[in-house]
Parts: C-alpha cells; structure tokens; sequence
C-alpha cells in the first residue's frame, strides 16, 4: 500500500484576514468611557475681587454629609426631605430673623424696586466615606433649592412661570436677586466612622 500524500492547505491569505478581522472588530466595537458628572459650575462673578473676606456665621448655611450618608445641618441632623424647604428659608431669608442671614437693598437693572439681597452661602461638606449618590442627592436639592426661587422670582418680577422662559437680561437679574453660592469643601474625616 502507498502511503498517499496529503495536500497542503495555503495559509499565505490567513495574515491578511486575520489582520482584516481586527480592523472590522476595532471600527466597530464601542468603548464605555466615564463622562463624570453632568454639573455645570456657576461662573465666576465678574466685578467681585477674589479675597478671602470674613463670613459671619450667621451667613452660612453648613451642610455636612458624615460616613453613613447622614446630614447635619448648622450642628443638627436633617432628613433629606427637609433639606430643599430649610434651603430656601435659608437663602430667602428675613431681615427681621437674627437667625438668618444679612439683607442687603440693592437696585437691580430690570427690576424697577429696591431688591433685598441675601448675604448667605451654603458650605457643603462631605466626609471622605460618603457614598457618591449620597453627595449628589445634597447637591441636587440645593440646586433645586435655588432653581425654586428663581422661578418664583421670574414670577413675581417678569410675570413668566419659570426662569427658563426669561430673556437674557431678565435671567441676569434673578441671578442677582438669588446669587447661587455654593460652596464646596474639600471632603475630610468628619465622623460617624
């Protein structure tokens, strides 16, 4: 019996489709990239000098986020619920409240009256264990907070139901009657391990 030979199969094409293949996987294949967060940070305000004035304390609002995702609002817990109400008082304020922050009586452009202007900034805080829904939970009622008021202000100066349908100077306006200072620290062991 004669051994009977097997032919060779020509692999000199198989670079090529190889090389091919992972063209077409690496066109078509998509890549999970982390965008971050969606948070546009307010501008910087124009005529203001950069100076690290004394704040009273009666002017901040100081909201702490301890390890376990509690709040702590000017030294006493708070619910979330209630944060967003206890946010607008706070930056609504009332000059007859010494618990309150300081009003100012500015002139505004576009609104033809005196404007009382609240002096208040919120100090937001977070303990480095916070869990990152926690802290953008806080973040999104205080913003929201602010967002409230300045619907309510389009309302009571412009007529219009929300900020969002003001003109441009209009906005430029509210943004003065309801300046959002927020402001943000660097996270810390506050406690609550």
């Amino acid at each position: 019996m004669a051994k009977r030979e097997i032919g060779e199969i020509n692999a000199g094409s198989m670079a090529d489709i190889a090389f091919l293949l992972l063209i077409f996987f690496l066109v078509t294949t998509t890549m999970d990239v982390d965008t971050g967060i969606a948070r546009q940070l307010p501008p910087i305000p124009e005529d203001k000098a950069d100076t690290d004035a004394e704040v009273k304390e009666r002017n901040i609002f100081a909201v702490l986020i301890n390890a376990q995702d509690k709040l702590l609002v000017n030294c006493r817990p708070m619910e979330l619920e209630e944060l967003r109400e206890k946010s607008k008082e706070f930056i609504k304020s009332n000059p007859n409240d010494p618990t309150l922050p300081e009003m100012e009586e500015v002139q505004i452009d576009g609104i033809n009256k005196p404007v009382l202007v609240s002096a208040g900034i919120i100090s937001l805080r977070n303990d480095r264990g916070t869990t990152y829904g926690r802290y953008i939970e806080v973040q999104n009622e205080l913003v929201a907070a602010y967002s409230e008021l300045r619907n309510e202000a389009a309302f009571e100066y412009f007529g219009k139901r929300t900020y969002d349908e003001l003109n441009e100077d209009q906005q430029k306006a509210i943004r003065e009657v309801y300046p959002q200072r927020i402001s943000e620290a660097e996270p810390k062991n506050i406690g609550g391990n």
